[in-house]
């Protein structure tokens, strides 16, 4: 317990020493906060007007800004939580393209030690940079229209927690077969690129062809972007249902953006949707733990 504690002690404190790796952490959800709120809220706002006056009920400006805030956010959330920690696992690669790896592996350290030193120390300084972005985010729905309730706000926070800890894990693993800067920054921005898509962030699943909606229901980041999403807006549907609309209309909004997920046909309750996350997390840290123990750098 001693030498992780340093591990992660001297892990954390090499990233936030280096500058470019912080900073690079931190402008990203910052980036795609300005760019959602810029180019995609109006989309959001011309979706959900649309939806609800055709429902006959009224619309207020504060009601709108409450959906597209959260919309918004739930997405935001969703990418930052994977992307910030695929910026922050640099530090891994960059051990061995110094050749620090070598001296730590000389050490009396276990790989399993080493491993989880890299694991722990990602996951607190993206959680630094996520937890300070979520803020920002519900800030932005305050300015919007905000209907969260204080357990909405606590929710919120737990799945960027284990967003987080699933993009930390996942980043880990891929992480361990490259061994070049060039090759993380390459990895890095596929993942920017491709993962908002598949998970539902960039564009809701609905609105996929049914086959690869079913494909992507396999796909543990889906549903936490589905929490983030339900969390996000469940304040504004109990507004709409205190405002007259119908629940069928609700329940056809939350089914469009992806409130509302559907394995092979049956809907998937909150509780199967923690359980998916959670389960993934440690199968994917027992993965990393496993494949360093076995395939590790070798003691010199």
């Amino acid at each position: 317990m001693r030498e992780l504690k340093a591990l992660v002690r001297r892990n954390v404190r090499l990233y936030f020493k280096d500058k470019g790796m912080f900073f690079t952490s931190l402008i990203t959800p910052l980036i795609l906060l300005v760019l959602y709120s810029t180019f995609l809220s109006n989309v959001f706002e011309e979706t959900f007007r649309g939806a609800l006056a055709s429902a006959g009920g009224m619309v207020t400006d504060r009601l709108i800004g409450g959906c597209v805030g959260g919309q918004l956010i739930s997405s935001l959330l969703a990418v930052s939580c994977v992307t910030v920690s695929f910026c922050s696992n640099l530090l891994m690669v960059q051990d061995k393209v110094s050749g620090a790896i070598c001296d730590l592996t000389i050490s009396p350290v276990k790989p399993s030690a080493l491993a989880m030193g890299y694991y722990f120390a990602t996951l607190i300084s993206s959680l630094l940079v996520c937890l300070a972005a979520t803020g920002l985010c519900l800030a932005y729905v305050a300015a919007k229209g905000w209907f969260l309730s204080p357990g909405e706000v606590c929710l919120i926070f737990l799945d960027v927690v284990l967003l987080v800890m699933f993009g930390t894990a996942l980043s880990s693993i891929i992480g361990f077969f490259l061994s070049t800067q060039g090759q993380i920054s390459a990895v890095g921005t596929i993942i920017s690129a491709g993962y908002g898509f598949i998970c539902g962030a960039y564009m809701p699943i609905s609105q996929f062809s049914a086959g690869l909606q079913r494909v992507i229901s396999f796909l543990p980041g889906t549903y936490g972007t589905s929490l983030l999403r339900n969390h996000a807006l469940a304040g504004v549907f109990r507004e709409m249902g205190r405002q007259g609309f119908p629940g069928e209309v609700v329940e056809a909004i939350g089914d469009a953006v992806d409130c509302n997920l559907y394995f092979l046909g049956t809907k998937v309750g909150e509780p199967a949707m923690y359980a998916v996350l959670a389960g993934t997390v440690a199968v994917l840290i027992a993965v990393y733990v496993g494949m360093n123990r076995l395939g590790g750098p070798r003691r010199r």
